[in-house]
């Protein structure tokens, strides 16, 4: 019998499951973590906690299952999206993560609004600027930390600065990168135009990859912190909303899902990417390849 592992970075705590070939649970494990408001408006974490959870989850789902790790056949990570990791070229984190629930950026989403246009908005980002995304965080660091802003190399998510931390690999992909408000979702890829027009360096993006490509495999000093098998693959996966609809098998087109609970979450599959002109509901890469969606929270 061969197994699967699933990472869930969230804002509360990270989770992890252990599946069977067939989709039975096995095992599971959870681990909070503090969420930080120094500040009205703000919300921070920091991304220590959520490797320190995803170690230790990755520990407790293997030992309670007594499953041997040659049989887990990879793992891939889901996380809360939008929030803003930034490391150095020393691969240190250079301030607390902003959360997609911190909305101290509205003078950012004018200047983005104003500088991008609503037009190459719905052409190429499908979304508008909200607060709750992440370029309005990074133009927030850079106008009030700039030495920070400097010495960024690389803008991570969530779940992918917990990648890095597993593999060793910088990586992003594309249903947690089409809310960061950079990336053309129509065409799954960083959008050049918009980061010319921003004043972003292009090279501070990740390479993006499919959500079911391998972008890593598990480092022997990870393996030996986690009982993990050196070598083993780690997918793309995908953002929270997006994983959460490919486990309800919301990925054809026709299907809806409803999700009332803290927030209310509309979403629906389509087989092109169709964008509401007015902005008001939003549009992203579906973990499926050739698949997006559209959501309203």
């Amino acid at each position: 019998m061969r197994y699967l592992i699933g990472i869930d970075v969230g804002t509360t705590g990270t989770k992890a499951i252990l599946i069977d070939e067939k989709g039975n649970l096995i095992s599971s494990a959870l681990e909070e973590y503090p969420l930080n408001t120094p500040k009205p408006k703000w919300a921070e974490q920091d991304p220590e906690d959520w490797w320190k959870a995803t170690v230790n989850c990755i520990r407790k789902v293997i030992e309670d299952s007594k499953v041997n790790p040659d049989n887990i056949s990879g793992l891939a990570l889901s996380g809360q999206m939008h929030g803003l990791v930034l490391i150095d070229k020393d691969y240190n984190v250079l301030r607390p993560a902003i959360l997609w629930c911190d909305v101290r950026t509205t003078e950012q989403c004018q200047y983005i609004t104003e500088k991008v246009g609503k037009e190459l908005l719905i052409k190429s980002i499908s979304n508008p600027a909200l607060e709750g995304f992440t370029a309005p965080k990074l133009i927030w660091v850079r106008d009030n930390e700039p030495e920070i802003y400097e010495k960024a190399y690389k803008m991570l998510l969530p779940k992918d600065y917990v990648r890095f931390r597993l593999t060793g690999e910088i990586a992003s992909e594309v249903s947690d990168a089409a809310g960061t408000i950079l990336f053309d979702v129509k065409n799954r890829k960083w959008s050049s135009e918009v980061l010319s027009r921003l004043d972003i360096p292009a090279d501070l993006m990740p390479p993006c990859y499919e959500s079911i490509d391998i972008c890593g495999r598990i480092m022997p000093k990870v393996a030996e912190m986690t009982g993990l098998k050196a070598g083993t693959p780690v997918a793309g996966g995908g953002a929270d909303n997006a994983c959460t609809a490919v486990g309800n098998g919301i990925v054809v087109t026709g299907r809806t899902s409803a999700s009332i609970g803290t927030s209310g979450t509309m979403l629906t599959p389509t087989d092109a990417p169709e964008v509401d002109p007015g902005l008001r509901a939003h549009t992203f890469c579906h973990c499926v390849p050739n698949k997006w969606y559209i959501m309203g929270v």
